[in-house]
């Protein structure tokens, strides 16, 4: 039996907040009222429930970027004109409720009368607080610091300018060290603890030392902190974490399946070795998702992996696939042989089998666009329905500090051999993968890597360029389809990845294709008005149902006729909403190369 869930508990913290995202200035008003609420800790317990929704949820296995695309891409890659809408809308992303929720119980912890109780719930509530604000600077940049209610006659703090950028990193680093030192240091599924909130830190102080070093564009302020002072708290929170020894990578069931059932284990209470944060799901409390029948329906938007990440997943022996003659016209069956497991633990390939059964079942182009169909998440055929998943969905693990230690070494240039051998080579054991060299990457950097035909990195210089590719295909790879690559891509400056064309499997021409090899036929290609017959389940007809890139044969192109624009000007931060710079008479300033029409 799962613990009881957090959205159920929201139920009974007894306070209402509708149109809180609106209003940082409203009092929460129900039958309960602050002044006789938070004395105890059951009653902070059940209010603080309310944080947890600032977590993603089904958005974690949703991928829409240049790993796992879908049918219609996101209006953050077509870009152009269809990303400027977002210039006038009264919200996008501009919600503020999650921060009201906060900064009420913060307010009135002065009514419980037990110091230590005041302590560890301020402590929580900190967390949530920095994670509340990383999500606002990844999104807006620079945005506004509340720490306290807004009454609603003080139209001074409502509306007033944005603080800068350093000013708020480190308000997000008072919050999350006070998490930090009074969180519990006991493990948790579920519940923050003093290792969720050092995960925390080491993922924004990664993305805030990065953001800095690959965007010089931005006016930081004459006094901020460099790139390398973030990028060097970002390794020793990291290390911190990896030194406590409370977390490992899951291994069992070795190199061919461990990582696979890191996202096909139920409860994440079972995985407690490498999972530091995970979403609780129960079918008996219908509180559910949709990750079966996202990766099996055609109607979810038919996720797939892409012919890029695919080609960089390296061979078994540690070359490189893309090093290989012929490797950009390989049939399916012969470029997934002998790759980095995780592949096969990641998509369907030959010789797959669906979670508690024995029969292989090839790629089903139904329900995968690019024809390599995501298998993370994805469990057993009985749960193959619309909000029909119960899986606990996982926002922090143990491999993703390993690899953020070593990119920030690696990019503050201070990494060694030694830093790898504890961050890089270790996630590389767990499925037999031989180790990464520092002198070797360096010596010689992969040029698919940079190829920016083939949706490349542009921005990687200097003498540690190999090793940052060789510790980007790592992260790409480990984290594939876990909710991070677009905010990757932001604070590498690599939006122009977006403009390149995202294909899935090559085929020679028309005709039958067994992608499985159990020598029946699973997808017939074909020309012409007549459908050959064939025994394959799927029969697409060559330039309507499916497109090659080369028209009768190639790759498979899903988006061959959609538009995409990338504006390096713009596009690395969202707009502020056109309603708030209105409401506050243009104290909200404008984001760089956003036009919402108005003169202030």
């Amino acid at each position: 039996m799962k613990k009881i869930l957090y959205p159920l508990i929201l139920l009974v913290a007894g306070f209402s907040f509708t149109g809180c995202d609106d209003l940082l200035d409203i009092t929460p008003r129900d039958k309960t009222t602050p002044d006789s609420f938070f004395s105890n800790e059951k009653e902070l317990k059940a209010f603080s429930m309310n944080f947890y929704t600032m977590f993603p949820s089904t958005g974690i296995y949703l991928a829409n970027d240049d790993v796992y695309t879908q049918y219609t891409l996101s209006d953050e890659i077509r870009g152009g004109n269809v990303r400027s809408i977002a210039a006038s809308a009264s919200d996008g992303g501009w919600s503020w409720g999650a921060l009201v929720t906060v900064n009420t119980m913060l307010d009135n912890l002065g009514n419980c009368s037990d110091e230590q109780i005041r302590t560890r719930y301020e402590a929580l509530a900190r967390f949530f607080r920095a994670y509340f604000y990383f999500e606002k600077v990844k999104r807006f940049g620079e945005v506004p610091w509340y720490d306290t209610q807004v009454s609603a006659s003080d139209t001074e703090r409502l509306n007033r300018p944005r603080d800068s950028r350093d000013f708020i990193m480190g308000k997000m680093l008072e919050d999350i060290d006070f998490a930090i030192e009074n969180l519990p240091s006991s493990k948790s599924a579920y519940d923050i603890t003093k290792w969720t909130a050092l995960a925390l830190k080491s993922r924004f102080l990664l993305f805030e030392g990065t953001f800095r070093k690959y965007h010089p564009e931005f006016d930081y302020g004459a006094d901020a902190h460099d790139y390398k002072w973030y990028l060097d708290l970002c390794a020793e929170a990291s290390k911190t974490l990896m030194d406590s020894g409370k977390y490992s990578l899951h291994t069992e069931g070795g190199a061919d399946k461990a990582y696979y059932q890191v996202f096909t284990t139920f409860n994440a209470t079972d995985i407690m070795d490498e999972v530091i944060l995970a979403r609780n799901y129960s079918l008996t409390y219908r509180v559910v998702h949709s990750s079966n029948y996202t990766m099996n329906v055609g109607s979810m938007g038919r996720p797939g992996m892409t012919k890029k990440t695919v080609a960089s997943y390296l061979m078994k022996d540690g070359s490189r696939f893309t090093d290989k003659d012929g490797w950009e016209t390989m049939t399916f069956q012969e470029e997934t042989q002998d790759r980095d497991p995780r592949l096969a633990q990641s998509i369907r390939t030959p010789g797959y089998t669906r979670l508690g059964d024995t029969l292989m079942v090839s790629p089903d182009f139904l329900a995968s666009i690019t024809g390599y169909q995501p298998v993370k998440y994805v469990t057993t055929t009985d749960q193959d329905r619309y909000n029909g998943s119960d899986i606990d969905l996982i926002i922090m693990r143990y491999a993703e500090v390993l690899l953020n230690y070593a990119e920030a070494k690696a990019e503050a240039e201070t990494l060694t051999q030694d830093d790898l051998d504890i961050s890089i080579n270790v996630i590389r054991d767990r499925v037999g993968m031989p180790h990464l060299s520092l002198e070797d990457a360096n010596a010689n950097p992969d040029p698919f890597l940079t190829n920016a035909d083939w949706a490349g990195y542009r921005n990687v210089t200097g003498t540690n360029e190999g090793v940052i590719l060789e510790i980007r295909r790592e992260r790409t790879i480990e984290l594939a389809q876990e909710g991070l690559r677009y905010y990757d891509i932001m604070r590498w400056k690599e939006g122009k990845i977006f403009e390149a064309p995202f294909y899935g499997m090559y085929f020679p021409g028309p005709g039958e294709y067994d992608l499985d090899g159990n020598g029946s036929m699973d997808l017939l290609l074909y020309e012409g008005d007549d459908t050959p017959a064939s025994t394959a389940p799927v029969k697409y007809r060559l330039g309507s149902d499916i497109i090659l890139s080369g028209g009768t044969h190639g790759y498979v192109s899903p988006h061959e006729t959609t538009e995409r624009t990338w504006n390096e000007e713009r596009d690395y931060l969202y707009p502020i909403p056109l309603d708030e710079r209105s409401l506050t008479s243009g104290k909200l300033t404008q984001n760089p190369g956003w036009n919402d029409g108005l003169s202030f």
